[in-house]
């Protein structure tokens, strides 16, 4: 097309693209799910614990250690544990899943205005800059994950550890992580121009006319009965002035001949009287 690059682009409709919305949907359910990971007292759990109830087990998480039952549901939190809160990956863990969170906040408030699907287009650099934050976040989440999962059972704490168990809040951050890096990096695949623009819902200008002649359907063809069509000799119906004059057979009334009008003299007649 004329006055137009080859390398052009231009969106077929004005719908927010999927990836924007499957990243902008990913990274607040990870953004829930890390928060349950990180307030949560249960990264793991510690059972045959000597001298108590069989039913009876600690639950230890990066901020607080709470005892429970089995039997209750009643929990009592803030043990004290300093052994246990001075490894290393407690302060890492903390520090990063705080972070974690701060970062994916920053990220959705960054690519939600880009992401504006009353725009005639949406801002693909700033919701690819939001998708990199969010990307980062989800990283930020799995690191301190992934690590005190390695070394669960070596984690040091003044309770006797007979037998540890991976705790529900390393499930939820692996999920939410997982959230985290998938919505993110779809959001950042954006910016490129990759996949011929069908990742972006757009296509080259100068495939537009050969696209749209394919979809374009045919014009249906109508009949339109002509009126200068000549009259059947086998039709028993007449088309003419004519031929209903001929086809009569009773007399037809005369009109009335026009009324003479005597405009030379005003005065009556004895034949008019």
């Amino acid at each position: 097309m004329p006055g137009r690059s080859a390398e052009e682009w231009i969106r077929l409709s004005l719908r927010t693209p999927g990836i924007l919305i499957f990243g902008m949907v990913l990274a607040p359910c990870g953004w829930i799910l890390d928060l349950t990971a990180t307030v949560a007292p249960n990264w793991r759990t510690l059972h045959d614990i000597p001298n108590t109830p069989p039913s009876e087990f600690i639950q230890q998480g990066i901020w607080d250690i709470c005892r429970a039952t089995e039997t209750s549901t009643r929990e009592e939190c803030g043990l004290e544990d300093t052994t246990y809160f001075g490894n290393q990956i407690i302060p890492v863990a903390q520090g990063l899943m705080v972070a974690s969170l701060i970062v994916t906040l920053i990220g959705l408030a960054v690519a939600i205005p880009g992401v504006r699907c009353w725009r005639d287009r949406p801002n693909w650099t700033v919701a690819g800059l939001g998708g990199l934050l969010i990307f980062l976040s989800g990283v930020m989440t799995i690191i301190p994950i992934a690590w005190y999962t390695h070394i669960i059972q070596d984690v040091a704490t003044v309770s006797p550890t007979i037998s540890v168990r991976v705790g529900y809040c390393i499930v939820l951050g692996y999920i939410g992580g997982i959230f985290e890096i998938l919505g993110g990096f779809v959001m950042f695949i954006g910016i490129c121009r990759c996949c011929g623009g069908k990742n972006r819902g757009e296509v080259r200008v100068e495939e537009l006319p050969s696209r749209f002649t394919q979809r374009k359907p045919p014009p249906r063809r109508v009949e339109v009965p002509t009126l200068d069509r000549a009259r059947s000799s086998a039709s028993s119906v007449p088309y003419s002035r004519d031929s209903m004059d001929d086809d009569v057979s009773f007399p037809r009334a005369k009109s009335p001949a026009a009324r003479s009008v005597n405009t030379s003299s005003s005065r009556p007649y004895d034949a008019d009287l």
